[in-house]
């Protein structure tokens, strides 16, 4: 019997279509799925390259999304954190219905959506009651889309603000938001303390920072501070806050570990799952600056991956490979 798989390139993917509510949809049925104990995911691999002058680190998860019963490897190298021309992702999905393998693909499309609809999800959970505004720090590959998926998520936003050093990608990260909103604007900040506690939520996904490393105490009453694994966050962030949410606190373990506390102990209120899924609060009270850490989790890829291979295949993208006979 011969077993392919489908490899679908960069190339392949950039141009099929998934809109912001559809992403949004796909994380947030992974996360209750997750929740409800229907799917697996352990606790990523970070291995730090021992050559500190390359700034290189390698990633790796497994995960198993019991909606799709389908499984999934994922690995990543990243050398360099200035610019993501170094950066290369993949993700393999096997499908446990059939026992076959279905699609090696790149990955990067799928973190560059997975990723901002995580924090969409978080601010329709977590931000307080009738928030009107939104600052977004970086404008890497996966924060460029962060703007127009919180305006999908919370339509009640009427001001969204970004901050960025990079003219390519505060140019896309415009483009991107006029294509799905073309009527909003997006006010260009450079005081990021002043903007970050004139804003009900603060997103933070730069790299190495060139802003001042935003604290939660900058928040305003009800605040909600939102750290995508960022560097660009102070390191007792979490500390300060008074309520604090993890999309896995096994994972803020291995990827957030600067913000613990004395000891290295981490404190987190709830886990993002838990709230999604009502067995925990996403706030206790209206006035609570919260602070929630983002690490990616395998769960939420797979389903993106999912969606964009099988609209690829069916579109006669790719190549059909077999590597077993």
């Amino acid at each position: 019997m011969t077993q392919a798989m489908h490899v679908l390139t960069r190339t392949d993917l950039e141009d099929v279509e998934l809109t912001p509510a559809e992403v949004i949809d796909l994380v947030e049925e992974a996360y209750l799925a997750f929740a409800h104990g229907d799917s697996r995911c352990p606790v990523k691999l970070m291995m730090p390259i021992p050559k500190a002058e390359r700034d290189a680190v390698s990633y790796s998860m497994l995960g198993y999304d019991g909606s799709l019963e389908q499984i999934g490897f994922k690995t990543s190298y990243r050398q360099g954190s200035e610019s993501a021309e170094k950066y290369y992702t993949t993700i393999s999905l096997y499908d446990d219905v059939t026992g076959l393998p279905f699609a090696f693909m790149d990955c990067q499309r799928v973190g560059a959506a997975r990723t901002p609809a995580t924090t969409a999800i978080t601010a329709k959970h977590c931000a307080r009651p009738g928030a009107t505004s939104a600052l977004m720090l970086g404008t890497g590959v996966q924060g460029r889309n962060t703007l127009p998926y919180l305006a999908t998520a919370l339509p009640g936003l009427e001001k969204l603000r970004l901050f960025g050093t990079h003219p390519d990608g505060i140019a896309e990260s415009i483009s991107t938001m006029r294509r799905w909103f073309p009527e909003r604007e997006i006010e260009l900040v450079d005081d990021v303390p002043a903007a970050a506690a004139e804003s009900d939520i603060v997103v933070v996904a730069s790299g190495r920072a060139a802003h001042p490393k935003v604290r939660t105490d900058w928040l305003r009453p009800g605040g909600l501070l939102i750290s995508v694994a960022s560097k660009g966050v102070e390191s007792g962030a979490l500390r300060q806050a008074d309520y604090a949410i993890a999309t896995s606190t096994g994972q803020l373990g291995v990827t957030g570990t600067r913000l613990a506390g004395p000891g290295g102990e981490v404190r987190i209120d709830a886990e993002l799952p838990e709230v999604i899924a009502g067995r925990a609060p996403g706030r206790r009270t209206d006035d609570n600056r919260v602070f929630a850490f983002s690490s990616g989790m395998i769960i939420t890829d797979i389903p993106v991956a999912h969606a964009l291979a099988t609209r690829a295949v069916a579109a006669g993208r790719g190549q059909r490979v077999e590597l077993w006979t």
